[in-house]
């Protein structure tokens, strides 16, 4: 006796197989995708519940970024130029 997944599986063979990474995804959130590339994840995230939970985990993830509001210490800045100003001078005495 078939179960309701295999009945699924069955009537649904004809769904075209999609192998999207992260990075698709991340790119499908902010709108980096083509038009073409776009309409293919749409198209999955409608079908895929795997997918569609990866990217609902990114979406909500987006969403709380943009949420927080932060400035980094003077100090901090500071220290990360200073090393960018010594890695510049070092690849320029190696050249």
């Amino acid at each position: 006796m078939k179960t309701d997944m295999d009945k699924y599986l069955i009537s649904n063979k004809h769904l075209p197989m999609h192998s999207f990474t992260l990075e698709d995804l991340v790119q499908y959130l902010y709108k980096e995708t083509s038009p073409e590339k776009t309409a293919a994840i749409k198209a999955a995230l409608e079908t895929d519940w795997s997918l569609r939970e990866q990217y609902d985990i990114l979406s909500a993830g987006s969403n709380q970024l943009d949420a927080v509001q932060f400035s980094p210490r003077q100090s901090t800045i500071d220290s990360i130029l200073s090393y960018a100003e010594k890695t510049v001078e070092e690849l320029s005495h190696q050249a």
